[in-house]
C-alpha cells in the first residue's frame, strides 16, 4: 500500500525504536508498554481530538466530497447489540490511509469483547506496522526480516509486510483477552472484519477472537 520508499520516511520521521521490542512485546506478541505503542497510542489521541475516528452511528467527511465514512448499526430483537465498527482517517499519520472494522460479538460476553478488540486492535495493528517499516528499512532487525518476504515484487513486499503486521497484531489482541480478568473471552468472542485502505488500494483481514 504505497511504495515502501515512502513507508521507510515514514518510519524515520516518526524516530521511534528500532529493535525486537519496539511494540513493548515481553511475550513477543506485539504488544506492551514500550515506546512503540506509546505513539501508537498518541496518534489515536490526536486523531480523537482532531474528530478523524467514528465509533457510532454517523458520517464523516474528512477530505472532501470524493472521501465519505458513514456507519450505522440497530439493535435486533435478541437483546444487547453486540455489534460495533470504527473507521480512522488518516491512519498512522497518513492523510491518504483509512483503517475500518466491523465487529461482531458473540456469546453473553461478546458485546464487551467486540468493544474491546475494537479499541485495542487499530493501535496495536499501527505499532507492528511502524516496527515492519523501522526493520525494512534499516535491515537490522533479523528475527523480523526472516517473517517478512521482502522480494522483489512491490506488491508482494506489501501485502507480506501487512499480513506480518496483521498476524502479530491480532496475536496481540488475543493476548490481551486471555489477561483480561473481567472478561470471559473464552465462551464469548467476536468476529472482526477489518480493512486498511490506502488511496486506490486496499488490504482486508478476516480475524476470529
Amino acid at each position: 500500500m504505497g511504495h515502501l520508499s515512502a513507508m521507510f520516511k515514514l518510519a524515520r520521521s516518526l524516530s521511534m525504536k528500532k529493535s525486537k521490542n519496539f511494540c513493548g512485546d515481553g511475550d513477543n506478541v506485539g504488544g506492551g508498554g514500550g515506546g512503540g505503542r506509546e505513539a501508537a497510542k498518541a496518534m489515536e489521541k490526536e486523531a480523537k481530538k482532531n474528530e478523524l475516528i467514528l465509533r457510532s452511528s454517523g458520517y464523516m467527511n474528512v477530505a472532501g466530497p470524493n472521501n465519505l465514512a458513514s456507519l450505522f448499526s440497530k439493535r435486533g430483537e435478541k437483546g444487547v447489540n453486540q455489534d460495533c465498527f470504527i473507521v480512522w482517517e488518516e491512519f498512522g499519520c497518513q492523510e491518504d490511509m483509512t483503517f475500518c472494522g466491523i465487529f461482531d460479538g458473540h456469546g453473553s460476553w461478546g458485546h464487551f469483547v467486540a468493544k474491546k478488540v475494537r479499541e485495542s486492535l487499530p493501535s496495536h495493528l499501527l505499532c507492528t506496522w511502524q516496527e515492519a517499516l523501522a526493520a525494512a528499512e534499516s535491515s537490522s532487525d533479523d528475527y523480523l526480516l526472516d517473517e517478512i518476504d521482502l522480494g522483489s515484487d512491490k506488491n508482494l513486499q506489501r501485502f507480506n509486510m501487512w499480513k506480518h503486521c496483521y498476524l502479530r497484531a491480532c496475536a496481540a489482541v488475543d493476548h490481551e483477552l486471555e489477561q483480561h480478568r473481567k472478561i470471559d473471552s473464552f465462551y464469548s468472542g467476536t468476529t472482526a472484519l477489518t480493512i486498511v485502505r490506502q488511496a486506490s488500494e486496499m488490504g482486508f483481514s478476516f480475524s476470529y477472537f
